[in-house]
């Protein structure tokens, strides 16, 4: 997409008197952008349906002339639409592809459609449009995988299973504290894409190439008629601004990311060593070679994508990164780096949301885990301290002891005998016991944001009611 001093009617293609002879094959080559950039057809005509709308509006351009552009432009809508439009390489991009098709078909009132506009500001408007739409559907998107969560979160309010930290087990939660820890994260990437939705909401058309237009435009009739909330108040930094872009890419890189964690528990917890969860057929495959095998593909293949979308970051990052204002030609390097991270994004959200409806979770194995490494050690420290007194430290010592014990005699901690126990403290009573079963761990963290049952249906009903 190059900076705008186009002339359908040129020898040269596109670049108008000033240049004698067309470029070279390489030169094509390398200029060209229609190959990606032709998914910004819908965009591109509904933004110059709106601006031939305020030039006629304006009296720019007469209501003839605008009636004769719209419906011409409907026209290729409909063509692009059943497949019955011809790409040509030779004019660049989408703009180029789309006047030149308009000129075919109404004449020379086509050429009155680029007034007052350049490609500049023509192609911030086609891509902030198609970014907006894109972040509305990664709000839909997570929206749907939250719900699966949320779903699996109430089946599973009691399965204990155990707490991990440093991937060893740590204290007993319930499934659906671990399925809620998941909607917390899906929920801020949605917030995000809602506040970057509200950042990039200024439409760019009628900026120009860089400096505005001397033509009485009304740049706020373009903005409404496009579902803008107002235009932008700079038109330099208006051609030459990425951010909405990048902002996507980011947003995108942060939910893939979680998604990786996700499908990296899903691994680990569909191995026959853990048999926490088992996939459905569909979301599985198997090996050409050992018949018994099934491969959590769908999960690594969510867990690859995340490296994709953070290159783009990274690309996009980079090619921004030494670019003077206003427009650079290598702005057009943007494009296939959000479009490749959104169909990752896209893939990968709807890949998960239906692994987290399909999976059998295995309550029985998750129950049998959560009791393994001690997980109610904490439990015996805090009843020391509220029943014998002790200060946590010394509490967090005596346990130490206790666990030590019962790793020598191969056995829990609910296992020891009470007068095991009060030979490390007397003040242990046979009351202890109380706390050191899985479920009376998960029942007693009351706390707000905790594992008890009763605290996550809480947070269940206060997600289900803003979701």
């Amino acid at each position: 997409m190059a900076d705008d001093t186009t002339d359908t009617k040129s020898s040269n293609q596109m670049w108008g008197g000033r240049f004698a002879s067309g470029p070279d094959a390489i030169m094509e080559e390398i200029n060209a952008s229609i190959g990606f950039d032709k998914k910004l057809f819908a965009q591109d005509i509904r933004g110059s349906i709106a601006h031939a709308t305020m030039l006629a509006h304006q009296g720019i351009i007469s209501a003839e002339d605008k009636d004769k552009i719209v419906h011409g432009l409907n026209t290729i809508l409909s063509e692009i639409e059943s497949g019955n439009f011809e790409f040509s390489r030779q004019l660049e991009d989408i703009h180029m592809n789309v006047e030149a098709r308009l000129a075919t078909l109404i004449g020379p009132a086509a050429g009155r459609l680029h007034t007052a506009r350049s490609r500049n500001d023509q192609v911030a408007l086609d891509f902030r449009l198609w970014v907006k739409e894109e972040l509305q559907k990664t709000e839909q998107m997570l929206t749907g995988l939250i719900a699966a969560f949320l779903d699996r979160a109430e089946e599973h309010a009691e399965s204990v299973m155990p707490g991990f930290t440093h991937l060893q087990t740590a204290q007993p939660v319930t499934f659906g504290h671990h399925c809620m820890a998941y909607v917390e994260m899906f929920g801020r990437d949605r917030a995000r894409a809602r506040h970057a939705i509200e950042h990039l909401d200024e439409s760019p058309i009628g900026a120009a190439a860089l400096a505005g237009t001397g033509y009485p435009i009304d740049r706020h009739m373009t903005a409404k008629a496009l579902g803008f909330r107002e235009p932008t108040r700079n038109s330099i930094d208006t051609v030459s601004d990425r951010d909405f872009a990048i902002e996507f890419l980011s947003i995108a890189a942060i939910a893939g990311m979680h998604l990786s964690r996700l499908a990296e528990e899903i691994v680990i917890w569909s191995t026959p060593q853990f048999g926490f969860v088992r996939l459905s057929d569909a979301f599985s495959t198997g090996s050409s070679i050992m018949p018994q095998k099934k491969n959590p593909d769908a999960a690594e293949l969510v867990r690859a994508k995340t490296g994709r979308i953070n290159g783009s970051l990274v690309a996009l990052l980079t090619i921004m990164k030494g670019l003077p204002l206003a427009y650079s030609k290598d702005m057009q390097e943007d494009k296939e780096q959000v479009f490749d991270a959104a169909e990752s994004l896209e893939l990968a959200i709807a890949a998960m949301t239906g692994m987290v409806r399909d999976m059998t979770v295995n309550t029985a194995r998750m129950k049998a885990a959560a009791g393994s490494g001690y997980s109610t050690a904490t439990d015996l420290a805090d009843w020391l301290v509220r029943e014998a007194g002790l200060p946590f430290r010394d509490a967090h010592h005596v346990t130490g002891r206790a666990v030590a014990l019962a790793e020598s005699k191969g056995c829990d901690l609910a296992e020891l005998p009470l007068s095991d126990l009060q030979a490390i403290h007397a003040d242990i009573t046979d009351k202890v016991y109380d706390v050191l079963t899985v479920e009376a761990s998960v029942a007693s963290r009351k706390s707000f944001g905790g594992t008890a049952p009763s605290e996550v249906r809480k947070q269940i009903a206060f997600w289900r009611a803003r979701n």
